[in-house]
Formats: C-alpha cells, sequence, structure tokens
C-alpha cells in the first residue's frame, strides 16, 4: 500500500519571521498597554495603537526595509499571524460569554432589547443614509450604491464584544449590572449585524436572494436549538468529569476543547466564529458547574497573551497616510461623526425608553460605542467583496480605533454616578473564583 509523504513543516524563514512578528507585537503591546492603564486608560487602547505604530501608518514609511522583511506582503506568512490572533479572540469572547450572569438577562431582558434595538437601528440608518451622500472614490468597483450604503449601514451598527469586554474587564466593571446590559446588548446588536453582513455579501456577489435570507436565519435558529438541546447537557457533562479531578490543567482543556468546538459549529454554518464562542461561555457560566478558579491559568494566558497579539494585528491594515487626501479626510470626519452620534444617542434613548436613569444610559452609550476589532472584520470583509476601496477601508478602521479609545474615559465618568448594589459585591465575588 502507498501512503503520501507527509506535508513539509513550515520553513525556517517563515518560523523566524513569525515568532519575531510575535515578540515584536506583544512587547511593544504590553508596553503601550502598560503605559496606558498609568493614565487611566484601559490597556486594550495601547494594543490597538501597537499594530497601527507597526503597520503602514508609520513604521512603512519611517523603515521600509525593516517593515516589508517583518510584515512582508504574504498571503501565507499573514494568515500564520491571523490564526494567533483568532484563537485568542475567540478564548476573549468566550471568557466574556462565560461572565454573563443569565438570572440578570432574564431579569432584565426587556430592558436590554430596548437598549441593543436604539444602538442598532439609529446607526443602521444613519449609516445607509451617509453611504449614498460620500463619494464614489470610496466605493469598491465591485458594488453598486445602495451595496455600499447598506454595508456602511451594517459597519456602523455592530459593536465589538472582545474590545468591550477586555475594557470591562480592566476597569472591573463587568460583574456591575451596568456591564452585564451593556455585554448582552451589543450581543444581540453583533448577531443582527453579522446577519446583515452575511446579507450584503450575497448582494455584492450572486445578488440577494429569498433563499439566502432563509439560510441566514435558519442557522441562527439551528444554534439556537443545538445550544439548548445538545450543548447544555453536554456541557454539564464535561465539566462533571473534569471536577473529579484536581489537576486544573484538566478543566483548562475541556473548557477550551468545547470553546474552539462551538467556534467552529458556528463558523461552518456561515456564521462568525466567536458566536459559537460565546454562546459555549455562557452555556458554560449557566450550568453552575464552572470551577472558575481553576481557570485562572488560562485566563491569564489569554489577557496578557493571546487578546494582545490580536489586538495589535488589527491596527497592521490600517493606513493613516491616506487621510492626507482632503476628500477622504472630510468624509472620514464626517462618517466618525455619524458613527459616534448614531450608536450614542440610540443606545441612550433606547435606555431612557426602557425605564433606566440618566447615567445607566450614558454607560450603555459609552460601551456600546466601542466597534474596535469587529468593525476591522467587517472593513476587511468589505475590502474582499470589493465593497470599499482601500480609502474606504482605512475610514470604517478609524471609525473602529476612535470609538475604542472614546469609551473608557466616557464610561468612567458615567459609571462613577450609578450605585454599587449588593448584588453587584457577591457577583463580584463569584466571578472571580472566591466563595
Amino acid at each position: 500500500m502507498i501512503t503520501a509523504a507527509p506535508p513539509p513543516p513550515i520553513g525556517a524563514h517563515p518560523m523566524l519571521v513569525l515568532l519575531l512578528q510575535l515578540a515584536v507585537l506583544l512587547g511593544v503591546a504590553f508596553t503601550l498597554g502598560r503605559l496606558c492603564a498609568r493614565v487611566s486608560l484601559p490597556a486594550v487602547v495601547g494594543e490597538l495603537a501597537a499594530g497601527i505604530l507597526l503597520g503602514p501608518s508609520l513604521l512603512a514609511n519611517l523603515a521600509p526595509a525593516a517593515s516589508d522583511w517583518l510584515f512582508p506582503a504574504n498571503a501565507e506568512q499573514i494568515h500564520l499571524l491571523d490564526a494567533v490572533g483568532q484563537l485568542g479572540v475567540l478564548l476573549l469572547v468566550g471568557f466574556t460569554g462565560m461572565h454573563i450572569d443569565t438570572k440578570l438577562i432574564r431579569r432584565t431582558g426587556a430592558k436590554a432589547a430596548g437598549v441593543s434595538a436604539g444602538g442598532l437601528f439609529l446607526p443602521l440608518a444613519l449609516g445607509v443614509a451617509v453611504g449614498f451622500a460620500l463619494p464614489a472614490s470610496l466605493v469598491g468597483e465591485k458594488a453598486d450604491r445602495p451595496v455600499f450604503a447598506l454595508f456602511l449601514g451594517v459597519a456602523m451598527c455592530v459593536s465589538a464584544i472582545p474590545v468591550i469586554a477586555k475594557t470591562l474587564l480592566e476597569m472591573k466593571l463587568l460583574h456591575r449590572d451596568i456591564g452585564q446590559l451593556t455585554i448582552s446588548a451589543a450581543a444581540v446588536d453583533d448577531v443582527v449585524g453579522w446577519s446583515l453582513l452575511s446579507i450584503v455579501s450575497a448582494m455584492a456577489t450572486t445578488g440577494l436572494r429569498g433563499g439566502h435570507l432563509l439560510i441566514t436565519f435558519g442557522s441562527l435558529v439551528l444554534v439556537a436549538a443545538v445550544a439548548l438541546l445538545v450543548g447544555r447537557p453536554l456541557v454539564r457533562a464535561a465539566l462533571t468529569r473534569a471536577d473529579r479531578s484536581e489537576d486544573p490543567a484538566t478543566t483548562v482543556a475541556v473548557v477550551a476543547v468545547l470553546l474552539l468546538a462551538s467556534a467552529a459549529g458556528t463558523h461552518a454554518l456561515g456564521l462568525e466564529a466567536i458566536l459559537g464562542a460565546f454562546a459555549c461561555g455562557i452555556l458554560l457560566s449557566s450550568s453552575g458547574l464552572l470551577n472558575r478558579a481553576k481557570l485562572a491559568p488560562l485566563r491569564t494566558f489569554t489577557m496578557a497573551v493571546l487578546a494582545p497579539i490580536f489586538f495589535a494585528t488589527a491596527g497592521l491594515r490600517m493606513d493613516l497616510t491616506l487621510l492626507a487626501d482632503p476628500a477622504v479626510l472630510l468624509a472620514a470626519l464626517a462618517v466618525l461623526a455619524i458613527a459616534i452620534a448614531g450608536k450614542f444617542v440610540g443606545a441612550y434613548l433606547g435606555a431612557r425608553l426602557s425605564g433606566l436613569g440618566h447615567w445607566e444610559g450614558l454607560a450603555l452609550g459609552a460601551g456600546l460605542n466601542a466597534r474596535g476589532v469587529v468593525e476591522v472584520i467587517v472593513a476587511m470583509a468589505g475590502l474582499r467583496l470589493g465593497v470599499l476601496t482601500t480609502a474606504g477601508y482605512t475610514i470604517v478602521v478609524l471609525v473602529a480605533v476612535v470609538t475604542s479609545l472614546m469609551a473608557p474615559p466616557t464610561l468612567r465618568h458615567a459609571v462613577r454616578r450609578i450605585a454599587v448594589t449588593d448584588e453587584e459585591n457577591e457577583r463580584e465575588k463569584v466571578f472571580s473564583g472566591h466563595p
């Protein structure tokens, strides 16, 4: 019997480049993150800035030879780095799901729905409107004006669960009711946003078809059904067996496998992988069997190593030098203003109409306004589909970075005016792994 030869290992040079990329990105991200922490900004702000400094916006102009060697325009090399970042974001989103208090969400479901509706429909409508007014130079060659406008509306309505989660975790706000509502509303917005993105993708390629709509929404229903009917008992069984071992490595491995398998499941259905990881995190948390203390090593490694690499990698594709063109700069300022106003005002109005107070509305508006790397992923999809030009891509990514920078100080200012409850103190003890 003749068997095929095993695939060759990664070459010496690509491995060298990958290791240096990881070392440089993590080193700069860690340093800038610590500097941001010293001025009362979450570390995620510095981690996002690390990629921008090391990308075409700065390093490629100051030292083009060094930039070309360290970050070559080679798809295979780029994919190696992206794979490491994707592992980090999936684990980060999984931990976010583990911090969701399902009892609180059931009790305040109407409020979360109201906030998410306001933070979704107003920016979506404003984004579509401005999409029809922007210069044709921003519209990709494979898209007409309606497809471009709808795409921009989708980009305006999403929120970045990874950025919001890391910000709330670092500011020690995820255990607060306002933190739980922010994550819940962001999750709803992103589920709708990813579904709309798949529709825009179809419009830009094969055209919009009723069958595609049915498949998209059918996939969401299937995910929910599988999570409840199969995922819940599977998670409980896996955690029960893991708890029999005193070695934390068993729990770490079981949780990692469950998160990655769930991410693979939603990805196979044509949905975003982060939705599967997020849903699995919620199942782990609601099982009542999760030993959070045993997960401390995985959480530390994710927050200190994998997540910073992911955030830094996101900035590498951004080129701020394109903003030197007055037309591009003016368009960028207009899109940025509409993105901020739409999400902030929409979430605030949704909160107020749901019976929440002024400061709670401001906090929710500030938190949901952070688009972060989720918008970067949306922008990359637009560039790949030919909906955006390079200038349009840079504008959308600029919105992601600026809104992520704005969120922490505004959120901190508003939360200071919201009293801490006894229930929040108890939830903090549970989330930290203390009795």
